[in-house]
């Protein structure tokens, strides 16, 4: 199995904010933003692995900024670590000003992602090689986020969590 590079894995998802996606203030509904980066996640996590991909987990969002209604909303995601049969995806998303048409970052998300076969068992992924300094920093921190989470849901002990306990000491 050939290793890929994150930009084997981009996946950029473009759409507009609707009145049906808003809430009463006229911001784009949370779960609305998350369907997005789940559907743009999962092209991305299939593109690395080029296998059936279901949603592990969300690991983490951060609501940073409101989205509103009419927005140009870009979602770009990229693997930033493969492991066995999982792969942690990372998402930028991006809100476009009206007017002069720049781009500014708005939210970012962690999804983790599982290759599986037909019969929904989970199959080996290729190795991700990152390639710039952002590249690599997500995939050395995507380990640690992967102990913690381990650590966490009581799957590790903490004794065990190599990356963690590096921090801390």
């Amino acid at each position: 199995m050939q290793a890929k590079t994150p930009q084997q894995s981009l996946t950029v998802y473009t759409d507009m904010v609707l009145p049906s996606e808003t809430n009463p203030i006229g911001n784009m509904f949370g779960g609305e933003l998350l369907a997005r980066m789940d559907r743009a996640a999962s092209i991305a996590a299939r593109r690395h692995s080029r296998r059936i991909v279901v949603t592990a987990s969300v690991n983490h969002v951060a609501f940073n900024k409101m989205i509103p209604l009419g927005s140009v909303v870009t979602v770009e995601a990229k693997v930033s670590r493969a492991f066995s049969s999982s792969m942690e995806v990372y998402m930028d998303v991006f809100i476009e000003d009206r007017e002069s048409g720049e781009r500014s970052l708005s939210n970012e998300a962690i999804y983790t992602f599982v290759a599986v076969d037909e019969t929904g068992n989970p199959v080996r992924v290729p190795e991700l090689v990152p390639e710039t300094e952002v590249e690599k920093s997500r995939f050395e921190a995507a380990l640690r986020r992967k102990q913690l989470s381990l650590v966490l849901a009581g799957k590790m002990k903490p004794k065990d969590a190599t990356e963690l306990k590096a921090l801390f000491q």
